[in-house]
Parts: C-alpha cells; structure tokens; sequence
C-alpha cells in the first residue's frame, strides 16, 4: 500500500514539474498549445490516481480496524480466562486448606482413641487381677469353711460364711458383666478406628469416588455358578489363612466393589460368595430364571447362579455359626416398592434339620417369620413342619422353614403374571401376616451380615411407596 501511494505522488509530482520547469528541455511546442494550465488529461490522470489513493487508505484504515477489534476481543476473552482460573485456583487452595484441617482433626480423634483404648486395655487388666484375687480369696474361705465345718460351728456362723459367699458370688457376677461392657466399648473404639482410617484414605485421595449401583452392569454379564473353589487352581495353606471369613471382613479390608469373591467362613471349606459391599448375600429372585422347587440335597448344597442363587444351607450355617449375625430380608413388588426387615439370627447344623432361631430388631415390613422362629427347614423330599396332614414345601413349592404352612415363603414359585386361582397365587413368593390376599413379590434378597453392621445400609434401600406391604 505504501509502495502504490509513492508511486502516485511520483506520477503526479512528474506531471507537475514537466509542465511548470521551464529549463526541461521540450520540443518548442507551437503558439496556439502554449498553455499555463496543464493539460486536461493530466489532471484526469492525477485526479483517479489520488481517488484510488484514498479508497486503498480508507480499506487500509477499515482493515486495521478490524484487526484492532479483534486483537481487543481476544484479550478480553484472555482476561476473562485468566481471572476464571484464579478463582479456580483460589478454590483449590481453600479445598486444601480444608482437607489438611480433617486431617489434623482426624490424626487428632485417631489418638485419642488410641489412649482411650490404652485406658481401656489396663483397666481390664486390672479388673482381671481383682478377679484373680477375689478368686483366691473365695478358694481360701472355701478351704476355711471345709476346716471349719469339720469341727464344731454354730448356725450363726454358718449364715454368715453363706451370706459371705453369696455376697462374693454378686460380686463376680458384677465384675464379669463389667468386662463384658468394657469388651463392647473396646469393639466400638475398634470400629470407630477403622473408620477414622477410612476417612483418612479418602480425605488424601484427589478424586473421590465412584457408587455401587454396579450390580445391574454385572448381572448382565454371565455369572459364575456356585462351584466349590479350587477347583481350577491351588492355594497354600498361608493363602486359605488370609482368606475373609465373610464379606464383612472384606469390607473392612477396604474392598468396596460388590461382586463375587471368596470367603472361608468358621474356618469351613472356601467358596464363593456375592458380596453386597459388606452383606453376604444367601439368596436372591430377580426374573424367574431358577427353578426353586429343588429337594432337600439341592437346598443343602446350593443351586442357581448368582443372578438368582440360593446359597446352600450349608454354607449359611457356617456364616451363622460364626455368632452375632443379623438376618436383612429385602423385598420388592410390582410397584417397585422397596423395603426390609432385620432379625438377630442362628441356624442349627443338619443335626436338627438346620432349625432356624429369629428375634425382630427393625425393618419397615410386617413380622410374620416369627411365627417360623425355632422351626426346621422343609423340602418336597423332606418333611419336616407342623402341618399333621400336609406338606407345605410340595403343597406351596420350594424349601422354607414352614410352620403350619405359615404365612411366608421366599423360595415359592416366581410368577411374572398375576395367577387367576387362589391356590395357584399362593404358590408364589410370598411375605404377608394375617388374612391378606396372596401376592407374589417381583424381588427379594436374604443376606447375612454381622449385628455391629446390621442397621448400617438398612434404611437407604426402603422405598417411600406403600406398596402392597402395608
């Protein structure tokens, strides 16, 4: 641009000086075109060459302009940017600030558990020593009482050594419920512990993480079947050591997926097991893909997948055997109502037919397996409930711990639709107290989990529908 403007004021400047200069040599021009003016021709010339000259300077100034604006709104979206990014960063620094105060308030409870539990240790330690002595004590009265009854002793005497005895008798009855109290709150210091430790790995973890709504993901893939483990590879006597007695133990190892893993419960054989975060899941209906109208040698040893499995009465018994269990039944019908009842619970061994012992602890569903409570398990083979004429696992399919037929059967048919006879309805999955109307439920899960973390996940899987539960 600049290159053209100098080209037309040279053009222009040229014309000018050859028309005005009188000492350039020109041929003598004739009388008649002498002229002062230049020529017409000329200043057309040189008046397109500066109109051109103008219309480039005003597309150069237009285009500057342009290049100005858009160099202004870049630095305007940098600015933004810029201040975008500190505020993040501010952000950030105060999310640290933060987590290293959880930190330090965490370190801080962590020790004072740790003394309390310190406190705790030498406070039994010296309740066992008095209770060493008092039992000394007791012997060496016993051996006075002996000598004394040998000789010649009064009524007076002998109430009074009774009284002595019955009153050291209290007294170790009060100091075994005490350290039975301080075992309980060691426990509870134990777990509070293992929680802070829990925290404490989340807190310095940069992303926290995921949820467990992946079980629908893995039911779509195909489940292994409940096959006894080593069967396809071997392990050492250390690697059946450090196996989990259940999953509960699992969870507490920091294992937080739900899925299938092996367990060794009371020391039994391992098998595999479907792991609900720390619930150990013994049966569970889904869609009707399992028949479980089985005979009693199935229902000992398990059948199904673990889409929908029952996990063998014998393998239950081993999980219960284990002391302080808690039963969480999880039930769901058509309207997708969802909701659970807990039992503490034990299960005898085959000796007695694995005879069942309940006792309510909470739940939001009506209460009718305490009528089935102290009851022994029943198949179509094996009968073995209160009904003198009848029996209720061929009459209503499936094993159960029926009564006198009772009012609930989880290993009943699954029906997908509604059956049009009574008899028919009564044959499915049911859960009810009183005269209800027969209603077979579309989902239910038995799991069992230790009584320190059986209330823990109970309440998030109720639904806030009524239902048929009512």
């Amino acid at each position: 641009m600049k290159i053209l403007t100098l080209w037309f004021l040279a053009v222009a400047c040229t014309v000018l000086c050859v028309k005005e200069d009188p000492s350039v040599l020109q041929p003598e021009p004739t009388p008649e075109a002498r002229s002062r003016f230049a020529a017409l021709d000329d200043v057309r010339l040189l008046a397109n060459g500066l109109l051109q000259l103008g219309q480039s300077l005003r597309e150069f100034v237009q285009k500057t302009k342009g290049q100005i604006n858009d160099i202004v709104q870049k630095l305007n979206i940098f600015d933004r940017s810029f201040y975008q990014l500190s505020v993040m960063a501010s952000e950030i620094k105060e999310e640290e600030e933060e987590l290293k105060k959880t930190t330090v308030v965490l370190k801080a409870n962590n020790e004072e558990i740790m003394d309390l539990s310190f406190q705790i240790s030498s406070k039994m330690d010296n309740i066992l020593q008095e209770k060493s002595q008092l039992q000394n004590k007791v012997e060496g009265l016993e051996e006075k009482l002996s000598s004394l009854s040998q000789g010649l002793v009064t009524s007076d005497q002998v109430a009074e050594i009774n009284s002595l005895r019955d009153v050291i008798h209290s007294q170790e009855q009060s100091i075994m419920e005490l350290l039975k109290a301080v075992r309980e709150q060691s426990d509870q210091l134990n777990h509070q512990r293992t929680q802070i430790k829990m925290l404490e790995e989340k807190v310095t973890s940069t992303h926290q993480q995921e949820t467990i709504e992946k079980v629908p993901e893995m039911f779509n893939a195909e489940a292994p079947t409940l096959t006894t483990y080593l069967t396809s590879h071997s392990t050492n006597s250390t690697e059946m050591m450090n196996l989990p007695s259940d999953c509960s133990e699992l969870f507490n190892r920091g294992e937080r997926v739900t899925g299938v893993y092996v367990i060794r419960p009371n020391r039994s054989q391992p098998f595999m097991a479907f792991c609900d975060m720390r619930a150990t899941v013994i049966q569970r209906r889904r869609d009707g893909s399992v028949n479980f109208d089985q005979n009693w040698d199935k229902y000992v040893d398990g059948f199904g997948d673990f889409k929908e499995f029952w996990l063998g009465l014998r393998k239950i018994h081993s999980l219960a055997a284990q002391g302080n269990s808690v039963l969480h039944i999880q039930l769901e019908d058509w309207k997708q109502s969802r909701r659970f009842i807990e039992y503490r619970f034990y299960l005898d061994g085959p000796e007695s037919n694995y005879t069942i012992h309940l006792t309510h602890l909470s739940g939001d569903l009506p209460d009718p397996m305490s009528n089935h409570t102290g009851m022994m398990f029943s198949t179509k083979d094996k009968d073995n409930d209160n009904h003198q004429d009848d029996n209720c696992a061929q009459n209503y399919t499936g094993g159960w711990w029926f009564n006198a037929c009772g009012e609930t059967n989880l290993n009943g048919r699954y029906f997908h639709m509604k059956p049009k006879g009574r008899s028919e309805r009564r044959r499915g999955i049911q859960w009810r107290q009183g005269r209800k109307a027969a209603y077979s439920l579309r989902f239910t899960q038995i799991s069992v989990q230790p009584l320190a973390s059986g209330s823990a996940a109970s309440s998030t899987s109720a639904s806030s529908e009524a239902g048929l539960f009512v």
